[in-house]
């Protein structure tokens, strides 16, 4: 079992209320939903670093410019 800790967050009343409509909704408790949550959180921000960190260097290896990528989006929306 992994040792926890406790911390004080603040949150407005509204999305206090928020977070305890969806812990219920879902049989959880309040802080099963915000470890979850937080779990997500930084799983996203971990693939999103790691996407632009791969268009970063594709972009530098094949020397494109900005407005190189403005225009393959422009052909893949079709305008």
């Amino acid at each position: 079992m992994q040792q926890t800790s406790t911390v004080n967050i603040s949150f407005s009343r509204q999305l206090l209320k928020d977070i305890d409509k969806v812990a219920s909704e879902e049989a959880r408790t309040r802080s099963e939903l915000l470890r979850e949550a937080t779990r997500m959180y930084i799983e996203r921000k971990r693939r999103w670093k790691g996407l632009f960190g791969f268009w970063r260097a594709e972009t530098k290896r094949r020397a494109l410019k900005p407005s190189d990528v403005e225009q393959a989006v422009r052909r893949v929306r079709g305008k």
